[in-house]
């Protein structure tokens, strides 16, 4: 079946992009490549450029709105168009719609990092010349020259996915979303396992003192021993899901999880070798924790399963005395009735902010079969610029901001309503800001939002009590003195080099499978019954060639290469 569906995908494909490389051939008399004399200094061209997004619609945002856009025009000369992909999985559809060798001016895709599956799809037809070098277009940009800094690029953004020697000093793709300055944070976010204030009063504890699981259990005891109601009079469950449903969360007990900030369950044991979590006996005692939690009660029995919408409604009516994982921006806890729990320890220690050096996210590259490619690049730079983030984050001044003093935008109060009241109708006002996205694919980095906005967060210079919240909590967990201790990381996650595995497709699947079997072991009949599924997984795992890729990243490691777990 499923070769069945990938034949008619591509199909599908190849008809859509026929008909989109058709119509560019069909270019109109009014395009012009002439500067007119009134036109700004950001004028690129009078042309249409056409991109296909790889990505779930929800991530795409191909319909502009018509103001944004005709402004787009009137700043570049640009039209823009969009189209995005009608299917659930991008990476099919990407390596579909590559095999069709029909493209538009530039395709767009996820790329969190060189180990993604999207990664060799692109390296295969980046060798068999699909792409065009894009290193002397970028180097002669603004914005998009930074990334030729010492330096600037994370390590895994400049050797893995950029500047790979294989090319010699050709770029085929450019990563977005790359910070401006190293180890900042885009949003102050205090994640993780929140507790009823209720709750915290009543026993007369200390939240930030409970950073062990046994600690985690006994409170829960206390708990569950308080015979506490809901708002609707029902009894608490102890221990409920992330706000936003039933998933397998590290937050409440990551010291029993063998892994490090990537949370790819690879990890260097006390000699200095490299082990995936299978080799430990930490999966057995993870699943052995819920497994007693989930026995005596006190932890949700849908902790794994539960629909988002039901989840919340727990939150909402004090149902859960322990709520997994949610943040201090979350719209259900703006009374804050719930409050920080921990952080819990890791397996390495006393818990400690981890930030990356610098991350990525998404990519973009220019077929070859696009004319004048330097246009693209330079939409591309306008985007990233201030100028042209303005547009695309916070949209048309005097219709949905002033300016301030210094230059900086204010969020007008009824924008902010409308995105609470109705977001869909607001995110037809087409900027990032009302979660409209039709520039994150090409211009959506070097981010600084403070420097360039005087704001972390779009809005929050207007939003007031909006947000009075969550800044409460950021001081009550202490985050600017953990932010100011923060460990910074760099390099190549373990499982970047996956696919240049002989054996990494298969290596791939039993790394999700063992995750999927801990699902499986935590709801098992019987201690035997899970150790067996964890011993089979294991097994899975050395056949698919575990040990053999873990010699691969010994040597990556005693090359140079820093990797980051």
């Amino acid at each position: 079946m499923k070769r069945v569906s990938f034949k008619f995908l591509t199909m599908l494909l190849i008809g859509i992009l026929m008909l989109t490389a058709c119509t560019n051939d069909k270019k109109s008399s009014s395009e012009s490549r002439e500067k007119p004399k009134d036109a700004p200094d950001t004028w690129i061209a009078d042309r249409t450029i056409k991109g296909l997004v790889f990505m779930s619609d929800g991530d795409v945002s191909a319909e502009m709105n018509p103001e944004i856009a005709a402004e787009l025009k009137k700043r570049t000369g640009i039209t823009l168009e969009l189209q995005g992909i009608a299917v659930e999985d991008s990476t099919e559809a990407l390596t579909a719609g590559l095999a069709s060798g029909d493209l538009p001016d530039f395709i767009a895709y996820y790329l969190d990092h060189s180990g993604r599956p999207e990664m060799q799809i692109l390296l295969k037809a980046a060798r068999e010349g699909m792409f065009h070098d894009l290193t002397p277009e970028l180097k002669n940009s603004k914005i998009y020259s930074k990334y030729f800094e010492d330096g600037y690029l994370p390590a895994d953004t400049k050797n893995n996915v950029m500047f790979r020697p294989e090319f010699k000093g050709a770029t085929y793709f450019v990563h977005m979303a790359i910070p401006r300055k190293p180890g900042t944070v885009s949003r102050k976010y205090v994640g993780g396992p929140y507790i009823l204030k209720d709750i915290v009063d009543k026993l007369g504890i200390n939240p930030a003192e409970i950073d062990t699981h046994e600690e985690l259990r006994d409170l829960a005891e206390k708990i569950k021993a308080a015979n506490l109601k809901d708002v609707n009079g029902k009894p608490i469950t102890p221990i409920g899901p992330t706000v936003w449903g039933g998933a397998d969360r590290d937050w409440i007990f990551n010291d029993l999880v063998w892994t490090g900030s990537k949370g790819e369950k690879f990890l260097k044991d006390k000699d200095g070798k490299i082990k995936h979590e299978s080799q430990t006996d930490y999966g057995l005692e993870r699943v052995n924790f819920v497994r007693g939690l989930l026995k005596d009660g006190l932890l949700h029995p849908e902790f794994f399963t539960m629909p988002e919408n039901k989840a919340k409604e727990g939150v909402v009516n004090k149902s859960f005395g322990i709520v997994a994982d949610m943040h201090n921006y979350v719209v259900e806890n703006t009374d804050m009735k719930y409050i920080p729990l921990g952080p819990i320890d890791t397996v390495q220690g006393d818990y400690q902010m981890v930030l990356p050096y610098k991350s990525g996210y998404a990519g973009w590259s220019i077929p070859k079969t696009t004319e004048h490619p330097e246009d693209i690049v330079k939409l591309a730079d306008y985007l990233a610029s201030r100028d042209g983030k303005l547009l695309a984050q916070y949209g048309l001044e005097g219709r949905d901001y002033t300016l301030d003093e210094k230059g900086n935008p204010l969020v007008k109060k009824e924008v902010l309503e409308l995105k609470e009241k109705d977001p869909e109708k607001a995110a037809k006002l087409g900027f990032r800001g009302v979660r409209s996205f039709w520039a994150e694919h090409l211009g959506y980095t070097d981010i600084d939002n403070m420097e360039d906005f005087g704001e972390f967060e779009y809005g929050a210079n207007v939003a007031g009590e909006d947000t009075a919240a969550a800044d409460k909590i950021i001081k009550m967990w202490n985050y600017d003195e953990k932010l100011k201790n923060a460990k910074i990381v760099d390099g190549s996650s373990p499982k970047s080099f996956i696919f240049e595995f002989e054996n990494g497709d298969n290596l791939n699947i039993a790394l999700d499978t063992y995750n999927e079997n801990l699902l499986r072991a935590y709801y098992a009949k019987s201690e035997a019954e899970a150790k067996k599924i964890l011993k089979d997984s294991k097994k899975l795992l050395e056949k698919s060639g575990l040990n053999d890729y873990i010699k691969l990243v010994e040597e990556k490691e005693k090359e140079g290469t820093t990797i980051r777990y």
